[in-house]
C-alpha cells in the first residue's frame, strides 16, 4: 500500500493523544503507515498522502495549538485527504447533540471549507478531576458536568476504519 498518514492532535490532559494512538492503531492494523504527533511536533504535512487532526474542546473551542497547526498548514492540507476531530463532551448520548450540533469551531468553519475535509468527527472525552486544576473543579461543580471517561472506544475505532476504506480505495 505504502500510503503515509499523520494523526497530529491537540490535548491538555491526554486524553485526546490517546484517542489519536487509537487511530493509529487502526490505520496501522490495516496496512498504512501512520505517525502519530502533538500538532506543535507535527512533522511537516506534505510528507503524507493524509493527515487526521484532532483537537481537545475545551471552553467551547479547540487548543490554541491546533489552531495554529490548522491555519499554518491550510495550504498544503487542501491538497491531502483531511479528516477533523474533536474530543471533549462528557456525558452520555450523542456528543454532537450534547454540544447543541457544534462539530467545529466556527472561526475555523472558513477554513474547513477551503480544506474541505472527508468527515469532521467529534467523540465523548474524558473528566480526569484529579488532574483539572482548582478552578476547573470549580467550574465543573457549578455546571455539575460528569466527570469520568466517556470515550466510546468502538465509535472512534469504527471511525479510523472508515478513514482506512476511504484511503485504500482511492
Amino acid at each position: 500500500m505504502g500510503k503515509q498518514v499523520l494523526v497530529a492532535y491537540a490535548t491538555k490532559y491526554g486524553a485526546t493523544g490517546e484517542i489519536a494512538e487509537k487511530i493509529r492503531q487502526v490505520l496501522q492494523d490495516a496496512g498504512l503507515q501512520a505517525d502519530v504527533s502533538l500538532v506543535k511536533e507535527a512533522p511537516n504535512v506534505s510528507a503524507y498522502d493524509a493527515v487526521v487532526l484532532g483537537s481537545a474542546v475545551y471552553m467551547g473551542g479547540w487548543r490554541k495549538e491546533a489552531v495554529k497547526f490548522l491555519k499554518d498548514n491550510e495550504t498544503a492540507l487542501e491538497e491531502l485527504p483531511v479528516w477533523i476531530f474533536s474530543s471533549g463532551p462528557a456525558g452520555e448520548g450523542d456528543p454532537v447533540e450534547l454540544l447543541d450540533g457544534w462539530r467545529l469551531p466556527e472561526k475555523l468553519q472558513p477554513i474547513a471549507d477551503r480544506i474541505q475535509p472527508r468527515d469532521i468527527a467529534v467523540f465523548h472525552g474524558k473528566v480526569d478531576i484529579e488532574k483539572v486544576s482548582r478552578l476547573e473543579k470549580y467550574m465543573i461543580n457549578t455546571v455539575k458536568s460528569p466527570v469520568g471517561d466517556f470515550r466510546d472506544w468502538e465509535a472512534i475505532t469504527v471511525w479510523a476504519q472508515a478513514i482506512v476504506d476511504e484511503i485504500i480505495n482511492e
